[in-house]
């Protein structure tokens, strides 16, 4: 089995990799047209690809509503996570700070000169001014700012289906169950990511007007990826030539290390520690408590094991690279995603043999 992860893993070390050595050599505004490539254009061409070539019929019912139940859950459970954090800051910023004087029962009443006075509150102040404590909680100014609150919730929401979850959920699950990581994967990217996601992006992003708009329900009907998911799933009956078979199945893989190539690019950009810190949150709601209650629910209703591990394995995906894709394109905040892309990766390497654990029976 570890040959096996590490097999399944090494896309996800070559390609950013390469990413993070281009970054030094590419324009400043390649990153950004490879995004809206991507979006326009890469992404479409792998979901048309999913679409056409997937039996749907098995799993018709079942897997979409596990999937938009999953993603309607995890964007309340992240939105009461936000709230909270939110709240918490508000409170930390209004608490009052504590008085710097030093304490008069502490001064020497032997001794009512000015100098002493002077001294005694030099003494008792001068050690303080220069330690600053980081807050304990993300600042209120951080996350008032609509773009990283948008930039959040995606995060802790889109889960890497397309990309990571078919190059790994395949070797761990039985064949029988295929069809339910290919449904999943595309529901996830038409419902969740090119669906909630481009109106979430719509509304914390380029925008930032609150509300309901034309605009946004405009993003969502527009979405290249929800068209290419129609019109592959209407011509899925349709035998296509060897020629054209065999170019959408290689644009799929140039898809993938195209946007994990992204990835890496938006990675070298982060500004160590400081950058990874604001996405602790994102990290541990998507890969750890999302699919630990997908996990639980779906074993709570009778689903066979071999379905929980799929939908289980599916939920607890890395962030979505897409999810740079929107921030390129709405103008989100591009560091807290690939904060949580980075985290999320990495968490992924300890979750995987948990969920085995529990649910490879």
């Amino acid at each position: 089995m570890t040959d096996t992860l590490l097999h399944a893993y090494l896309p996800l070390i070559f390609w950013p990799g390469l990413g993070v050595i281009l970054a030094r050599f590419l324009p400043e505004a390649w990153p950004r047209l490879i995004g809206r490539g991507l979006y326009w254009v890469g992404i479409p061409l792998e979901v048309f690809a999913l679409a056409h070539s997937t039996d749907f019929s098995d799993s018709i019912g079942l897997v979409p509503l596990i999937t938009v139940l999953t993603l309607v859950g995890s964007l309340g459970l992240t939105w009461v996570t936000l709230s909270w954090i939110t709240w918490r800051a508000e409170q930390d910023k209004r608490s009052p700070l504590p008085d710097p004087s030093p304490d008069p029962s502490q001064v020497d009443q032997s001794s009512d000169t000015t100098d002493n006075l002077l001294s005694l509150d030099a003494a008792d102040t001068a050690p303080r001014e220069p330690v600053l404590s980081p807050p304990p909680i993300p600042p209120i100014d951080y996350w008032s700012d609509p773009a990283r609150r948008g930039s959040f919730v995606l995060s802790s929401m889109i889960a890497n289906t397309g990309f990571v979850g078919l190059a790994i959920a395949p070797i761990l699950v039985s064949d029988s169950y295929l069809s339910w990581i290919v449904f999943y994967s595309v529901t996830q990217n038409v419902v969740g990511t090119y669906g909630i996601g481009v109106f979430l992006a719509s509304y914390f992003g380029r925008s930032a007007q609150p509300g309901l708009s034309w605009g946004q329900v405009r993003d969502v009907l527009t979405v290249p990826s929800l068209w290419a998911f129609i019109v592959g799933a209407a011509t899925h009956s349709l035998v296509f030539a060897p020629l054209v078979d065999g170019a959408l199945e290689v644009s799929v893989w140039v898809v993938i290390a195209v946007a994990l190539s992204l990835m890496g690019i938006r990675l070298s950009q982060l500004k160590g520690w400081s950058s990874l810190k604001w996405a602790i949150a994102p990290t541990l709601l998507k890969v750890l408590v999302i699919p630990a209650l997908v996990g639980l629910i779906t074993t709570l209703i009778g689903l066979p094991s071999e379905a929980c591990l799929a939908v289980v394995l599916m939920a607890g995906m890395p962030s979505a690279f897409a999810g740079l894709i929107l921030a390129e394109e709405y103008e989100l905040d591009r560091e807290l995603i690939a904060s949580s892309i980075v985290l999320t990766s990495g968490l992924l390497l300890l979750t995987i043999p948990l969920w085995l654990l529990l649910f490879k029976i």
